[in-house]
């Protein structure tokens, strides 16, 4: 409790003298009895350690004690090169901005300001840039454990099929599709006009 961050295992047993493998069992045993006691917050694993929340039902009340007054939100760029940095790292600016097809170097330097990303190591190639990553201060914020905890991709894929027609439709030499045949003259109006730029899916 007079932690400002979640507590590693490592560091509980040795303020406690005790195993580290008894510090999580104990913390498994507590984070279960107050689930059971529907109690109004929790102890969760969290950034490879341990800390008090509140309980997860309750967040719609702690946020409106929380957030009130503050308007800062993360814009929808940070929020994409965030992604790009924690399903690719470690990784570059350069590469950071060819996966978004944007220069992203000031909103990389704002996510590290924020103390969301960090340098994790460089490029053994030429230049070698600094490669970024997650930091702890991440995990924690999205209260996951280990990056490995993130949500897989293959959810938010589209299919073979909707893929395909994109395909089809960015090609330059693709022929006309018969739905889209010219009427004769005379006989177009604004419905033809909407039919003949449908969308292929």
């Amino acid at each position: 409790m007079v932690s400002d961050e979640p507590l590693a295992p490592d560091l509980l047993a040795q303020v406690l003298e005790v195993p580290t493998a008894r510090v999580d069992e104990v913390c498994m045993e507590l984070a279960t009895r107050y689930q059971v006691d529907d109690r109004g917050f929790v102890l969760q694993r969290v950034a490879g350690g341990w800390r008090f929340a509140s309980h997860p039902d309750l967040a719609p009340y702690v946020e409106r004690f929380v957030l009130e007054g503050q308007t800062a939100r993360m814009s929808a760029a940070a929020l994409e090169t965030l992604s790009i940095v924690a399903y690719k790292q470690p990784v570059s600016r350069a590469q950071a901005s060819a996966i978004r097809g944007v220069n992203v170097d000031g909103v990389m330097r704002t996510l590290q300001h924020r103390g969301y990303i960090e340098g994790v190591g460089r490029d053994p190639g030429p230049g070698q840039a600094v490669l970024y990553g997650t930091s702890r201060l991440f995990l924690e914020k999205l209260g996951l454990d280990s990056i490995g905890d993130l949500p897989a991709l293959g959810g938010f894929v589209p299919g073979p099929g909707v893929v395909e027609a994109l395909e089809v439709g960015l090609r330059l030499d693709a022929a006309p599709r018969s739905d889209m045949v010219e009427p004769a003259e005379g006989a177009r109006d604004d419905a033809a006009d909407d039919a003949s730029f449908r969308s292929p899916w």
